[in-house]
Parts: structure tokens; C-alpha cells; sequence
């Protein structure tokens, strides 16, 4: 056997040699960062329950380049071996912030100067129809629930993505790599 045919078994082991309390950060990380970082993209994710949709949002903001994802710590799910494993090395690159309060949180961003863009079906304009460059959040809601409606009236601008199927909306992970990577194109244009 060459050197690239570990099992599968011994590369769940390592991820779970990983210390997740290490890995997941909070609110003074957060307010850190907002300070470090002179036009931060972040990714905000409310109430995201699945492991498989978070860890394919932690892969996407890992390439698509974002600063930092954040869920609230209640109702959502937290960094599992499963999560990790479906983020392919986005878990460990990418900071995790879990917040007591979203709402609160999303008012921080906004007074530090971000632009928060939610993502609703409800919504009149298309995320291709709304400036992602400067400092942003793009903010995604819940598998099959959307976002909470405290959490909606947070935003600056809804958006949506267009449907042109028979389906009504797209996976919550899907989606946000859609959005993550209109806001890379448009900031490299």
C-alpha cells in the first residue's frame, strides 16, 4: 500500500485528536478580528442544524476566502467529527464563532462598519444585483425555515437566488457557496 492509502478509520482518528473547544471561538474573538481585519467577509449562518450543511459552508468559506463563520450557539450545530470531516480542513482554517445572542452580534458587525446582506425566497432582488465588496456578512438561514425574522430585520438587504426549476430553494450549503462566490467575483472585478 503507498503512502496516500491511510483508512478512512485513521483519518477520522485524527480529526478527532483535534481539540473542538480549541476550535470553536466566541464573541471576544470575534471583536478581535473585527479590529484585525480591514474589510472583513464573514459568513453568518442561523440555526443550521445539519453537520453535513455546516461543514460544506465551513469548505466554501474556506475557498471563497471568508474571515470567520458564525452561528448561534443554541438551535445550531457545533464543530463534530462530521462536520469536520465533510469540511475537508475548512473547520481548522477557518474560525468558528459561536454567540449567545445572533441578533446582538449582527448589530456589532453592523456598527463595526459591515453591510449585512441576508439571503430570503421573499426577497425582490437577486444576489447578483447587490453589492458584495467592502466590509460584509452575508447571512443564510436555516435548512427548509430560512432565516428568523429577528435575524432578517437585521439585514441592510435581502436577496435571493433565482429559481428557474420546479424546486423552491436550493440546500443551505449550496446556497452559500452561490452567494460566497458572487461576493469573490465581484471583488475581483
Amino acid at each position: 500500500m503507498g503512502e496516500n492509502s491511510r483508512s478512512r478509520t485513521e483519518r477520522t482518528h485524527q480529526h478527532t485528536d483535534l481539540n473542538v473547544k480549541t476550535l470553536v471561538k466566541n464573541e471576544e474573538f470575534l471583536d478581535a478580528l473585527l479590529k484585525r481585519v480591514k474589510v472583513p467577509f464573514l459568513l453568518v449562518l442561523d440555526r443550521v442544524q445539519d453537520p453535513h450543511n455546516l461543514g460544506a459552508c465551513l469548505r466554501s468559506a474556506d475557498g471563497a476566502g471568508v474571515h470567520a463563520v458564525i452561528a448561534p450557539k443554541d438551535q445550531s450545530v457545533s464543530l463534530t467529527d462530521t462536520v469536520r470531516e465533510v469540511a475537508c480542513g475548512g473547520a481548522e482554517n477557518v474560525p468558528f464563532i459561536q454567540v449567545v445572542n445572533l441578533a446582538r452580534t449582527l448589530k456589532t458587525l453592523k456598527d463595526s462598519g459591515l453591510w449585512l446582506v441576508g439571503t430570503a425566497d421573499e426577497a425582490e432582488k437577486l444576489i447578483y444585483q447587490v453589492d458584495l465588496r467592502g466590509p460584509l456578512a452575508i447571512v443564510m438561514g436555516a435548512e427548509g425555515k430560512g432565516m428568523r425574522r429577528l435575524t432578517s430585520e437585521c439585514c441592510d438587504f435581502l436577496a435571493k437566488l433565482p429559481m428557474a426549476g420546479k424546486v423552491e430553494c436550493l440546500n443551505v450549503s449550496v446556497a452559500a457557496g452561490v452567494c460566497l462566490y458572487e461576493a469573490v467575483r465581484q471583488r475581483l472585478g
